[in-house]
């Protein structure tokens, strides 16, 4: 039983250590992405050629991390059980490269604001531009621009993606029936992640 104690302490220890270590690296505002492992996701990853998601912004609550996103309602997750539910543990975390300028507490304080209108609303399983049901790059996305009026990624239309692959074509399908809204307008993870607005902070 010692043994096993002195094999599995430092385990623990490093991983509450790895944790208050990238919480150190982090501030309100951060956007985090990874790969989920949702149903959906494979789909996501074709339409947009991007390896990236979903996504979520982080915010603070008494002193520890935590990922405002949208899954099934829009909510608060923990940062640590975010990236566990993520493929492989790997994330990426990125920051505004103006951030000093912008994410200033009252800065802050304006998207924290922004967020709250949202709380609680249900996922939007058919991505509509509405506020009714919000996907989770929609989420951050209008987070930034009512909290601090930027837009971080281009908005598109659905016919912009590539919905040509067996897979989308079936969530399509699955979703839409037979009337696929081609001109509703969109923002996609891949996106914004490639946004020029954005620098990496910490990845894993």
């Amino acid at each position: 039983m010692k043994r096993l104690l002195l094999f599995i302490l430092p385990l623990v220890l490093a991983a509450f250590w790895y944790e208050d270590s990238l919480a150190d690296q982090l501030r309100d505002g951060d956007i985090i992405f990874h790969t989920s492992r949702s149903a959906q996701s494979i789909a996501i990853q074709k339409a947009t050629h991007s390896k990236y998601s979903h996504m979520g912004i982080i915010f603070f609550r008494d002193g520890k991390p935590y990922v405002y996103e949208a899954i099934k309602t829009v909510q608060y997750t923990p940062l640590k059980e975010w990236v566990a539910r993520g493929e492989g543990g790997h994330y990426v975390i990125k920051r505004l490269a103006n951030a000093d300028q912008m994410l200033t507490p009252e800065g802050v304080v304006k998207l924290r604001q922004a967020a709250t209108t949202f709380q609680g609303k249900p996922y939007d399983l058919t991505f509509e531009w509405s506020d009714s049901r919000i996907y989770c790059s929609e989420l951050v996305w209008k987070i930034f621009d009512r909290g601090l009026g930027l837009h971080l990624g281009r908005l598109q239309k659905l016919r912009d993606f590539d919905l040509s692959d067996p897979v989308v074509k079936s969530k399509m399908k699955e979703r839409y029936g037979n009337h696929i809204p081609m001109q509703e307008t969109v923002i996609s993870p891949s996106e914004m992640f490639s946004a020029d607005s954005l620098r990496v902070a910490a990845q894993k």
